[in-house]
């Protein structure tokens, strides 16, 4: 249903519920600051970029999104992407970008594919989701030792080589900053959920360093002056070889934009009990990315932790969400000058509290232990977010896992030639039982296969084995397939051949238990006209008669 989930929560909406709602949109508006702010310098972009998009992409998200729970706005997961476009094509680039994947994310929604990207493989997932939590720790470093590095690339190693060479700089004020600040985010998370401990230790922290004039950088010495209103719409073009060369990070922003922002609308559902509209969350992600840019906004997406936070402060309908956006609004209109003595250092201690809980290590640990094949696809995709990047990873990730699925898969099927019908089945598996009741035998010239498992492209080698070790075409084939749930077209293709090929030397095939769906396929391919549908057999004992009646002919 495409029917944002605001137009539902008004029907009914309560003055005790607008009370919660208004209450928990102050609470998560103030967490969302050093969030928004931490985001937009760590992407490589001015800190007043990010409250512009958490204000608009957030407003828009709750207005006209499918979760009544959902908060928008940046997140950590767009920051390498965004680091990287930013260094390569400058903040126009960005624009565009953004607005080209707003628009494929409005797609996706229109389209409906919102279920569809739910069954991106979760060892994917957690393998980029690792490897930008690793990418946004390492990027802090700089601010955290105070080392003062301008303009750091935005390869892994090159980063980590030029930090390392400066090192002798370290900041002694700053490292103590960054260290207070974590640890105030880890005592107030302790005494109390509700507490925002990242806000608590950014006035802390400023507060510190412009009344004790600690030798620190500040938001306000590296970017000057916070704007205290919204910019006016802009768009600046750029050419078309650029918007080739800006496909795939674009590609790459509407996925993850995508994803994250349905798994924190699946997390939120088990929170409330409720049921999230995915397509109408694409829309209204996809909206927000294509109007927020024309306002020097960055990427956004729902967010899961503010989303959480949202709901434990009683937030239950979209109200809270614009609230929360509002907020922030009223902070950058009347308090956007404070910003500025926010030092750098306690931005870095807030993002590398973020990249932990991000990371997922534990999962990603746990998958390892449980399946090679996950821990191939984790390991790999996380490599490549690291040393090449994201776009690569994520595409190289779907197809490693698409490959060990098929390996999986194809090991849970097999051709196996049944000698005797009097061959003892494990309980409950005897397909012979009536057989041997009826005291039947395969005639002389009749052989029978017994094929368990998908018959598709990842599979069919085992039945082209099988048919092959076959010496002298025999009279009959007997396929019994009751237990094939799926046949795709090079199922079928195999299946074509080796009628075609053997009706030539005489052979006659007979297909035994075939279930509904498969048996459309078969006709639409033309394969039961090609064995005939008086070979075509619901039951064993059937089939066995069929074939002495073929083998008498």
């Amino acid at each position: 249903m495409l029917r944002p989930k605001l137009f539902d929560t008004l029907l009914n909406y309560s003055v005790r519920q607008a009370v919660r709602d208004g209450i928990a949109g102050v609470v998560v508006g103030v967490i969302a600051l050093p969030l928004a702010i931490a985001f937009a310098i760590a992407s490589g972009v001015p800190p007043e970029k990010g409250v512009y998009t958490a204000v608009i992409a957030g407003f828009i998200i709750s207005l006209l999104g499918g979760s009544r729970v959902q908060i928008g706005g940046p997140t950590g997961a767009f920051v390498v992407v965004v680091y990287g476009i930013v260094q390569r094509f400058g903040f126009n680039g960005l624009m565009v970008a953004t607005i080209m994947a707003g628009i494929i994310m409005v797609i996706f929604g229109f389209a409906k594919l919102g279920a569809i990207i739910k069954f991106i493989p979760h060892s994917v997932v957690i393998g980029f989701t690792l490897g930008i939590a690793l990418l946004i720790f390492t990027s802090q470093v700089n601010d955290f030792l105070g080392l003062g590095l301008k303009d750091l690339p935005a390869d892994f190693i090159d980063k980590i080589e030029i930090m390392a060479a400066n090192i002798g700089t370290i900041n002694i004020y700053a490292c103590a900053i960054t260290l207070a600040t974590v640890a105030i985010i880890v005592i107030a998370t302790r005494i109390s959920r509700q507490l925002p401990g990242s806000l608590i230790a950014l006035l802390a922290a400023s507060a510190a360093v412009y009344y004790l004039k600690l030798p620190v950088e500040t938001i306000g010495a590296r970017f000057g002056e916070i704007p205290h209103t919204l910019p006016a719409p802009a768009f600046t073009p750029v050419g078309f070889k650029v918007i080739k060369k800006l496909i795939n990070p674009a590609f790459t922003i509407a996925l993850l934009g995508s994803i994250e922002s349905l798994l924190s609308a699946v997390v939120a559902d088990g929170m409330i009990g409720g049921k999230h509209r995915s397509n109408m969350e694409l829309i209204a992600q996809g909206a927000a990315n294509i109007v927020t840019p024309l306002f020097g906004g960055i990427p956004a997406t729902g967010a899961i932790a503010r989303t959480a936070t949202n709901v434990r402060s009683g937030g239950r309908t979209p109200v809270a969400g614009i609230v929360h956006a509002l907020v922030l609004l009223i902070i950058m209109l009347f308090f956007g000058k404070l910003v500025g003595y926010i030092p750098l250092a306690c931005l870095a201690g807030i993002l590398m509290v973020v990249a932990y809980h991000m990371s997922e290590w534990k999962s990603a640990v746990s998958m390892i232990k449980i399946s090679r094949g996950s821990a191939l696809v984790l390991l790999v995709t996380f490599a490549l977010t690291l040393l090449v990047d994201l776009t690569v990873a994520i595409e190289v990730g779907l197809i490693v896992a698409t490959i060990v699925f098929v390996r999986n898969m194809s090991m849970n099927t097999s051709v196996s030639s049944v000698t005797s019908l009097d061959e003892e089945k494990d309980e409950g598996e005897n397909d012979y039982a009536d057989v041997q009741e009826n005291r039947l035998s395969l005639p002389r010239g009749a052989i029978m296969y017994e094929i368990n498992g998908p018959m598709f492209f990842g599979a069919v080698y085992k039945f082209r084995e099988a048919l092959a070790e076959i010496s002298k075409p025999p009279k009959v084939i007997i396929l019994l397939m009751k237990h094939v749930p799926v046949i795709d077209s090079t199922g079928i293709h195999a299946l074509q051949e080796a009628v075609r090929g053997l009706r030539k030397k005489g052979t006659s095939f007979i297909l035994c238990g075939l279930q509904g769906h498969i048996e459309e396929k078969l006709e639409r391919a033309g394969i039961i006209d090609m064995v005939g549908k008086e070979n075509i057999c619901n039951e064993l004992p059937e089939a066995v008669a069929r074939a002495n009646v073929l083998c008498v002919k």
